[in-house]
């Protein structure tokens, strides 16, 4: 856990696509510390989101590390090609794969946190044996594929259990949360143990995105 201080991830998803230099350029200068990316198969989620092309040009203007979340079937055969974008983190579902420790591996062997996530109905009992191979765990607190969605409320208990675990285990292991993050939520996500939110809506949607993005930084000072 990162003590006194919060990450925020801005998520594309939730920007303007028709103008999508002018988002990714303001996330530049904003005190965010990763741009998240939602990639969507169509298949292991019912939406299709944006492509190699589309995720390379934003690599080539981003000053903010890339967070690459793959909602896809076999996620391994996308990493070559983060891996040369030079993605920081990607995260891959428990749902889809049973052989999460090779694929973990095979990230932090080319330098990427490896991240497991979970969908908001999958027990974090399910990853226990996982955390300490991994850098982080992604909850979602909304049913992935769709951008926009309403909180889940049961999310602030499930990163409750699986901080207390973190903690008690002695595991270097980061919490992220991703669905319906707000001001409200995350200062009670904060509390109960998240170090990394990304934040869709709330920011992009806002009318000062840069003062957003410092207000849940602050919020865990």
């Amino acid at each position: 856990m990162i003590h006194n201080q919060v990450l925020v991830a801005p998520s594309l998803l939730s920007a303007n696509f028709l103008d999508l230099r002018k988002e990714v350029e303001l996330i530049n200068i904003s005190e965010a510390d990763y741009l998240h990316i939602d990639v969507m198969d169509g298949h292991f989620v019912p939406n299709i989101s944006i492509g190699f092309p589309l995720i390379e040009q934003v690599a080539t203007i981003s000053q903010k590390p890339l967070d690459v979340h793959l909602m896809v079937e076999k996620p391994e055969q996308y990493f070559d090609f983060l891996f040369e974008i030079g993605v920081e983190m990607i995260s891959i579902h428990v749902e889809d794969n049973i052989h999460h420790h090779l694929l973990v591996q095979k990230l932090q062997h080319n330098n990427v946190k490896a991240g497991l996530v979970l969908n908001p109905f999958t027990p974090v009992e399910l990853i226990y044996d996982n955390l300490p191979y991994i850098d982080y765990v992604l909850i979602m607190s909304v049913n992935p594929g769709f951008g926009g969605q309403k909180f889940l409320p049961f999310s602030i208990n499930k990163v409750q259990k699986l901080h207390d675990f973190i903690e008690k285990e002695g595991l270097n292991c980061l919490i992220e949360i991703d669905g319906g993050i707000n001001l409200e939520n995350a200062k009670k996500l904060i509390a109960s143990g998240v170090d990394i939110l990304v934040a869709g809506t709330s920011i992009f949607k806002a009318h000062n995105p840069l003062e957003v993005i410092k207000e849940m930084k602050k919020l865990a000072k």
